[in-house]
């Protein structure tokens, strides 16, 4: 039980991760006053936005420092580059220090390529530790990353809502201080168990719950954001909002006690809804085997399981590609054409929301409405995060409607 609770704490730990760390969406809040301040054209600044989104073209660094390094010291390495490419920008924006345009290009790029570490410190995390359920785990953290901006708006409100440069100083300390959070979270990760049938419609119930609170979460953001121009109003509305993100961490605990007072205090109750159940019934053949072979001494990172007479078991493949673990060579991936079609649909498609998002503060002031920013960027903030939660929407309609319909009874 005290491993399961640790998981969801770590789930918890990365949507906070994720929350605070999204902050390449928040540039046009404060991009007219880098503007002014280095005393560069459109066409300049627009270098520095695209340097901001080109950092990500290096997170595959992270990748090859987890083969070497703790997720921890990954994580606080993000941090640390974060705090010196947006805590230089904000020295520059504040008149403190005055640095040429290359090096504020460069800054922006070490900023932007602390975000990719980020997120890829939690991809890790959530597929660790949600082997069977790990679509699951990933869309619902990933969503979050479009609220920073959103969040960030609110805090800055309650501190001066008249000061644009303090976004810079937010997206320096802020997440180094999440990191600090999520530490010891991910200092005590459990070990990989097993899944009973009981766990899977637990577990399935508790993301349901988990993606409720998401929505309440998206659209308390969207809808009181609004009223945040006042500082006094701005920071209970921040208050609530830490107190939607604390909320999952008190999910688990409900739903343990009600299934063990399920068991012990009304066990002649039962419930029609017990067999609900998100998990594919091929995941859970997959963490059957992945739990084998991890408990058979091999690596979790193997292609192979060995069964309990010692011999080596079929492989299973999906699709030509082995699925066990998720775990593929980078020059498996690279001759197949399905991942250059993601690669070129993410390439093309990604960077025409960037363009606009790096470019609201700019259009907004050439429309005549440089006090409405903020408020455009929430929109836009809050409009992504609904737009990655909706991405999980494969797997929980589908199995909904087919346990909705497996469930009706004829009189």
């Amino acid at each position: 039980m005290a491993g399961q609770s640790r998981k969801w704490m770590i789930l918890v730990a990365t949507t906070w991760i994720q929350a605070f760390t999204g902050t390449n969406f928040d540039f046009s809040s404060y991009s007219s006053d880098i503007k002014t301040v280095l005393e560069i054209t459109q066409v300049q600044l627009n270098y520095l936005s695209v340097a901001s989104d080109m950092g990500k073209a290096f997170g595959w660094c992270s990748g090859v420092c987890l083969m070497y390094l703790p997720l921890w010291v990954v994580m606080f390495m993000a941090s640390f580059m974060g705090l010196f490419g947006y805590g230089l920008q904000w020295l520059v924006i504040q008149r403190i220090i005055t640095l040429p345009y290359f090096l504020v290009f460069l800054l922006c790029l070490m900023a932007g390529c602390s975000i990719c570490w980020f997120n890829t410190v939690c991809y890790v995390l959530c597929i660790r530790n949600f082997p069977v359920n790990r679509s699951l785990a990933l869309s619902l953290t990933i969503s979050f990353n479009g609220v920073t901006a959103a969040i960030y708006t609110l805090i800055a409100n309650a501190i001066n809502p008249n000061d644009d440069t303090i976004y810079l100083f937010l997206n320096a300390l802020v997440p180094l201080f999440t990191s600090g959070i999520a530490l010891i979270p991910i200092l005590r990760q459990p070990p990989l168990q097993s899944l009973t049938t009981e766990a899977i419609r637990r577990d399935s119930f508790i993301f349901l719950c988990l993606y409720i609170v998401a929505v309440i979460t998206g659209l308390y953001l969207l809808l009181l954001n609004s009223l945040s121009s006042n500082v006094s109003v701005a920071r209970i509305l921040f208050g609530g909002a830490l107190g939607l993100l604390v909320l999952p961490l008190c999910l688990p605990g409900i739903v343990y006690a009600r299934e063990w007072a399920r068991r012990n205090i009304y066990p002649a109750f039962r419930f029609d809804n017990s067999s609900f159940n998100l998990i594919d019934p091929d995941d859970l053949e997959l963490h059957k085997e992945l739990i084998g072979s991890e408990s058979n001494g091999t690596n979790g990172n193997s292609y192979t399981a060995i069964d309990k007479d010692g011999c080596f078991g079929k492989v299973m493949e999906k699709d030509r590609l082995t699925v066990l673990g998720e775990e593929h060579p980078a020059r498996l991936l690279v001759r197949r054409w399905d991942f250059w079609l993601y690669y070129l649909a993410y390439f093309c498609g990604g960077t025409l929301g960037l363009v606009y998002s790096n470019n609201l503060g700019q259009i907004s002031q050439s429309l005549g409405y440089s006090s409405l920013t903020s408020s455009l960027v929430t929109l836009y903030s809050t409009c992504s995060f609904f737009g990655r939660l909706l991405s999980a929407a494969p797997d929980f309609l589908p199995r909904c409607i087919l346990q909705g319909l497996g469930g009706l009874q004829w009189h």
